[in-house]
């Protein structure tokens, strides 16, 4: 059985070769790659939602590239101290899968075989992530309406991703764990210098969630000495690419490369009762 439900009627899916079937007669295609497309039309507020097949390839690149080699690496020992043997992790908001295979490779080495599935706006990120862990689940679908059963989840991942709360509290079991990551105040300021006249740093906050309660944040560190194309992939795959004036695009562009500091947060959460 599958880790996902019909996005209709919100039945189990079973998952076959070719298709994933509800018992209500509701059937979706898995593409050549493996995933599956769970967003209903209704629910899409755009043609093609999510990431573009450009962005998702910069971030692929980069991230298969391990500049943030540290941070997967601080995921994995978390996933290793709360998700037992045969636990259902999901990665809510997966991107290309680097953070995803990364957690299922850490518990299958460990010897604790996971339930793994992954969900993303991104038809071509979900492509990637599909590709680069097949033995997951992969669906295109929005955090904001998971298709994931009520209190189906041991653990769940969201990596710079929407903070979908009211969907998280509902598919995590009671004392499920999840981990939220965030930017640390000083994450690529050194970036952010060269883009921006007037820099300024990300929120520092704790914030509590009704229905968690908070286990820890865990700071994670890394400089980076980042160089030719992977600095236009590391400027794609952030939202400045899209927020940043031209002349600062253009000051990004004339350099080889850049030096600087990647900082995060990672908020531990249980979920109560």
């Amino acid at each position: 059985m599958s880790l996902f439900c019909c996005p209709i009627c919100r039945a189990p899916l079973e998952r076959g070769e070719r298709s994933y079937t509800c018992p209500n007669g509701h059937s979706y295609d898995r593409a050549r790659e493996g995933y599956v497309h769970l967003l209903p039309a209704n629910q899409k507020h755009a043609r093609d939602p999510g990431d573009d097949k450009e962005m998702a390839a910069a971030r692929s690149r980069f991230l298969s590239a391990d500049y943030y080699a540290p941070l997967r690496k601080a995921l994995c020992a978390l996933a290793l101290e709360h998700a037992g043997a045969g636990a259902a992790v999901l990665d809510a908001g997966c991107g290309e899968g680097y953070y995803t295979a990364g957690l299922f490779g850490a518990l299958a080495v460990a010897g604790r075989e996971s339930r793994l599935a992954g969900v993303d706006l991104s038809k071509p990120s979900v492509r990637l992530a599909a590709k680069r862990l097949p033995h997951g689940e992969f669906a295109v679908a929005s955090v904001y309406r998971l298709p994931v059963g009520r209190r189906q989840i041991d653990l769940l991942l969201n990596c710079f991703s929407p903070l979908a709360l009211d969907e998280f509290r509902r598919v995590l079991k009671p004392g499920g764990v999840y981990l939220y990551v965030v930017p640390g105040p000083e994450h690529l300021w050194q970036l952010k210098q060269v883009l921006y006249e007037r820099p300024y740093p990300n929120p520092e906050q704790a914030i509590p969630y009704e229905g968690f309660s908070y286990e820890r944040i865990v700071p994670v560190e890394a400089d980076l000495a980042v160089e030719g194309a992977a600095l236009q992939d590391l400027f794609r795959m952030t939202p400045y690419y899209w927020k940043t004036p031209r002349a600062g695009a253009q000051r990004l562009a004339a350099l080889d490369g850049l030096k600087m500091r990647a900082s995060f947060r990672i908020h531990v959460f249980r979920r109560e009762g």
